[in-house]
């Protein structure tokens, strides 16, 4: 076999192992592995919600970067965090959550099918409107706020995970 070949089949193999890797990982696991959601991490283990997002699924997870978290009123992480705010905080991260699993491409085809948006029913039983703005995905929620989606399908052995830039409140 000539080098080329060799380098083709190695390549290759390692793009199936690293493949394999990722899909191993579930929700909880792929947003620990980012220095960007240890916000988001921290009030998934607060809100009692890591046995949930492990689980079978599929979801779908909008998540907020630590800098979303940052643009909240000061001291409004905290206080959620507190025990006697678990319910609260669980409402407001599984705003974030959507049953199934839906990449961006998915996204994209029933924001076309709406005719330029789509609502979006969250596992915390509210809704989210996605369209398209300036050519990026905006998600809406019932307040009016908005959270720009700025990277897309990472993908986690039980669904997928876009990031987004604010959080969202039901």
């Amino acid at each position: 076999m000539n080098t080329i070949k060799k380098i083709a089949l190695f390549v290759a193999a390692s793009f199936v192992a690293s493949n394999v890797m990722a899909q191993s990982k579930d929700i909880v696991d792929v947003a620990s592995g980012s220095k960007d959601h240890t916000t988001l991490v921290a009030a998934v283990k607060a809100a009692d919600l890591v046995t949930t997002l492990k689980s079978k699924g599929p979801f779908t997870v909008f998540a907020p970067t630590n800098a979303a978290f940052d643009k909240l009123p000061a001291g409004t992480v905290a206080t959620l965090l507190k025990p006697e705010n678990k319910a609260k905080l669980a409402g407001i991260l599984t705003y974030h959550v959507v049953a199934g699993k839906l990449d961006a491409k998915a996204v994209l085809a029933a924001i076309k099918k709406g005719h330029g948006s789509v609502t979006l029913k969250t596992v915390a039983g509210g809704d989210l409107k996605a369209s398209v703005v300036k050519g990026k995905v905006v998600l809406t929620d019932v307040k009016g706020g908005k959270a720009t989606v700025t990277a897309t399908d990472l993908e986690a052995s039980n669904g997928v995970i876009h990031v987004i830039n604010s959080v969202l409140l039901p």
